[in-house]
């Protein structure tokens, strides 16, 4: 039976389609094809989220010209072979500081604005480690995501949360707390690559050349 998770991309994915369809079909019947497409992904997530598939079918018309991944990027900051991870408020789990990619902004200077909102450090992207497939990396979002992890570099970090983190930390890799789905994940790879075990930067491979597994749910 397909998890939630796998339920939201599958919507996810339809919204796409039906958005791409939209944009670029003009034959009639395409585009009401199209349409019902659309409104069966609002459906799916109406029936995830005990909402009218009304109010979920409104919302994504502010998304119509979403047909791609969106980006998200993360900071790791290392000190003394430990990890700077942050609190988020939102499940009480932990993860690399990080969000969503603002138009205007490289996906350096997004990991770099998250670190400075979600642990109060300010520091200079050095190196791109990985970018991760949201798909194949279990992060439990509502979209597909690309997510480049850049390594940062920071003058004697003292962390402390932000207005959406409850707190802010380093941790070795033998004593990690809990992580947030996805990130449990990212940052044993992001030790894994610090101490060259994979070419970096890591990046997901096509089914036949693997070069690193992501965890497994059960």
């Amino acid at each position: 039976m397909p998890s939630t998770e796998d339920l939201y991309l599958i919507a996810d994915e339809m919204q796409a389609i039906a958005n791409a369809g939209l944009r670029f079909s003009e034959n009639p019947y395409d585009r009401e094809r199209y349409d019902r497409v659309r409104a069966a992904s609002a459906r799916i997530v109406a029936a995830l989220e005990n909402r009218p598939p009304e109010d979920v079918l409104a919302s994504y018309d502010d998304n119509l010209g979403r047909m791609t991944p969106q980006a998200a990027a993360s900071a790791a900051v290392l000190r003394n072979h430990r990890i700077l991870l942050i609190r988020r408020e939102d499940n009480g789990l932990w993860a690399m500081p990080g969000g969503m990619v603002e138009v205007g902004e490289t996906l350096a200077e997004a990991a770099v604005r998250e670190l400075r909102e979600e642990a109060n450090v300010v520091g200079r992207a050095s190196n791109l480690l990985a970018i991760l497939d949201s798909r194949l990396w279990r992060s439990r979002s509502k979209t597909h995501f690309y997510h480049p992890v850049f390594l940062v570099e920071a003058e004697d970090p003292q962390p402390s949360p932000g207005p959406e983190t409850t707190d802010a930390g380093f941790f070795p890799e033998q004593d990690l707390p809990p992580l947030s789905p996805g990130h449990d994940g990212a940052v044993p790879l992001v030790f894994r690559l610090i101490r060259g075990e994979l070419p970096i930067p890591f990046f997901d491979r096509t089914p036949d050349t693997p070069t690193c597994s992501p965890p497994t749910t059960t």
